[in-house]
């Protein structure tokens, strides 16, 4: 093969390339060089070298910043999106299940309002005083509920296509067998759902843990803080530290770029899993 056949055919490939590391790489590449410059070298936002590699004390600083807040930031973020995630990936798939397998109307209506959740954009205030109104407001139990609702559409949706390519068949076999609704779905829907679930898991941890404006409104409170939260620690008016600002970003990012790394094929094959019905 010629070089000038390979360059036309790879031509493409070169200007993907190069707009991912523009659109991603270069500004990952500037955060890194900023969260490792001191207080002076950051502020002056320039695309350079720090004189001084300070990275790892930086990222010390974040994590024993007000009595180790960012500590105890990663950890209720870890409860809120576990505990959320848990509940979503548990009721979606109930309701997957029986919405792909009944073709009545309540089912059709159902699907609306799952739409809808889709479309329409929360409400803060009816929201808040709701949660006033039970006494969950300002605990973590209530901000779950809170990601729960706003996470079953689209998870609902992800697992229907997924159910969708699962034959009645075995459905109907496992009932002739003596198993109740319930044992059908545990024991045979629910394992061959894998796929599905690990990309509603990934996407809404993903979702739930960099969600900064929900624990804003629904969970104020200094005890209350999570990670994405914690970034007002080093800004103000008249006096960010920018370096410990994105050194603050870099300890956010690690654990859901690490999810990503580990989890990427099995979220591409639950995306696609359902577009062919066979």
């Amino acid at each position: 093969m010629s070089l000038q056949k390979l360059i036309k055919r790879s031509w493409v490939d070169v200007v993907a390339f190069i707009v991912l590391g523009i659109v991603f790489i270069v500004p990952f590449i500037f955060i890194l060089l900023t969260a490792s410059k001191t207080r002076q070298e950051a502020a002056m936002f320039e695309f350079s070298w720090p004189s001084e590699f300070q990275l790892l004390e930086n990222i010390g600083t974040v994590l024993t910043f007000g009595d180790n807040r960012m500590i105890l930031a990663l950890w209720n973020s870890a409860l809120l999106t576990v505990g959320s995630v848990t509940l979503i990936v548990l009721f979606s798939a109930l309701v997957a299940y029986v919405l792909q397998r009944r073709g009545d109307r309540m089912a059709a209506i159902v699907s609306s309002f799952m739409l809808a959740g889709l479309i329409l954009p929360p409400s803060v205030v009816p929201t808040i005083f709701l949660l006033q109104s039970i006494g969950l407001y300002k605990t973590l139990i209530g901000m779950t509920l809170v990601n729960v609702a706003l996470g079953m559409a689209f998870a609902t949706l992800i697992l229907r296509a997924f159910v969708g390519t699962i034959p009645k068949e075995i459905d109907e076999a496992a009932i002739m067998d003596g198993a109740s609704p319930l044992r059908v779905f545990f024991s045979v829907i629910l394992p061959l759902l894998r796929p599905a679930m690990i990309t509603v898991i990934v996407t809404s941890s993903v979702g739930i843990y960099n969600d900064f404006v929900g624990p804003l409104y629904f969970l104020p409170g200094a005890q209350n803080v999570t990670a994405q939260l914690t970034l007002f620690s080093y800004m103000s008016q008249f006096n960010s530290q920018w370096n410990l600002l994105f050194a603050d970003v870099i300890v956010i990012t690690i654990p859901p770029l690490i999810l990503f790394i580990f989890f990427q094929r099995q979220i591409v094959a639950g995306m696609t899993s359902g577009a062919v019905k066979g």
